[in-house]
């Protein structure tokens, strides 16, 4: 039922910005038949539909047999109820199959047109890694979906080595290249595109694109909305994660402030530097998708542990690692000021140590202390052992100002906080 909506979502932008008035059995024949089926090689595979019956393996169907298979499913539909070998997305009648779930007693109003329209919608289904596939209701995001299906099928005609049957994936692959503000260009739209990998054993297929670069592409187009996606799996057995909103401009949050601080100079890596510490199926978890789905991988210690980071300035790489680290951690504070301030407190922090004449490093092993604090009692505890040794007014009146924000401060944001301050001091440690 959800892909027969979104099927009707598109065909009405489809027939607004075209000037047409297809009906969704008119555009399927005329549109979605000749691209997805007419040819030695579909674009798509349904299991137990016409398409696929009688198909034997290596061998593609003639045109006259294409032909044959096409009228099979008009009259299916015309007669049969609505199943998932004519109805995309639909139950098995079969209440033993594994594609049997959401079954009712209830006769339901369907009419031939929604069958139509669920093989429209599924073709614009957004796979990403995972396995799982999302469906957007947007207009216009739809009508990109839509632009990228005539050159899968060019791809399919003038590679004979490309497997077939991936349209939803490929959609996945043009969706993040369409919405790449920095790779695309509207009059070469494959320029700079190529989304193949090689297949052991040999040939060529589409390789599955990350969930977060679809949604950062479509959160460059949409910086100001919450978008909701439709999250499942259709195959040998259906999946169902549900509707998970993606909260674009908390999304898009990290990547700007990275850009802000660190300027241009990782900008053909910013699509790869957030959200690598989970996979999709648990980011869906989460409910909705905001800042913490974008934690980077390898971070989770210095947050629950205490750990303070080492800073490498001449290792590129940890370096990178280090500033995306930082800049993760301001977007979940969610205020700008908080990064001054964790500078701030490093600096008090680092000054205070540097100053230890004592030979055993007291003031080095408190501040040490301090820094492996994980709650706000611990924090407080570590800096009131250190303002018994604060001689000068207007550091000691520093110090008091710190232990009254932090305590000020919403306990969620607390761990955050500490940990900024952790890489704050890493860095003025350094210096």
């Amino acid at each position: 039922m959800i892909a027969a909506n979104i099927g009707k979502v598109f065909l009405d932008a489809y027939n607004e910005k075209y000037k047409s008035n297809y009906s969704a059995k008119e555009f399927f024949i005329e549109k979605y038949f000749q691209l997805f089926f007419n040819d030695g090689k579909y674009m798509q595979w349904v299991t137990n539909s016409p398409f696929v019956q009688g198909l034997k393996k290596g061998i593609p169907p003639t045109e006259s047999e294409r032909k044959l298979k096409l009228d099979a499913l008009i009259e299916k539909i015309s007669k049969n109820e609505a199943d998932a070998s004519i109805a995309i997305g639909f139950p098995s009648l079969d209440t033993t199959a594994t594609t049997s779930g959401q079954i009712t007693n209830m006769n339901l109003p369907l009419k031939e047109n929604e069958v139509y329209l669920s093989w429209i919608g599924s073709g614009l289904g957004v796979g990403v890694q995972s396995g799982l596939s999302l469906l957007f209701d947007n207009k216009q995001i739809l009508l990109d979906i839509f632009q990228g299906w005539e050159f899968y099928r060019g791809y399919l005609n003038k590679m004979p080595d490309l497997r077939g049957n991936q349209i939803n994936t490929w959609n996945g692959q043009w969706l993040a290249h369409r919405y790449n503000n920095r790779t695309y260009d509207e009059f070469d739209p494959t320029a700079s595109f190529s989304p193949f990998s090689p297949i052991k054993g040999g040939g060529m297929e589409i390789s599955t694109q990350s969930w977060l670069k679809v949604i950062i592409g479509i959160a460059r187009i949409h910086p100001d909305s919450v978008i909701t996606a439709y999250v499942y799996s259709l195959g040998q057995t259906n999946i169902t994660v549900g509707f998970i909103p993606f909260e674009l401009p908390k999304i898009r949050t990290p990547f700007e402030l990275f850009h802000k601080y660190f300027g241009e100079i990782y900008k053909e890596r910013y699509d790869d530097l957030f959200g690598t510490a989970f996979g999709f199926t648990k980011v869906c978890q989460m409910g909705a998708v905001g800042v913490n789905a974008l934690e980077p991988k390898g971070f989770r210690d210095c947050l629950d542990k205490g750990t303070i980071p080492k800073y490498n300035e001449k290792d590129e790489e940890k370096k990178l690692s280090f500033n995306t680290y930082q800049i993760w951690l301001l977007s979940m504070l969610n205020n700008e000021q908080l990064w001054e301030k964790s500078l701030h407190i490093a600096t008090l922090l680092n000054t205070y140590s540097t100053c230890d004449k004592n030979a055993k490093k007291t003031k080095s092993q408190q501040v040490t202390n301090l820094l492996g604090s994980v709650n706000k009692r611990q924090f407080i505890e570590g800096l009131t052992t250190i303002v018994k040794n604060i001689e000068d007014p207007e550091t000691l009146q520093s110090f008091i100002e710190i232990a009254s924000s932090i305590n000020a401060m919403p306990i969620d944001n607390v761990p955050y906080f500490l940990t900024l301050i952790r890489f704050q001091y890493a860095v003025v440690n350094k210096s």
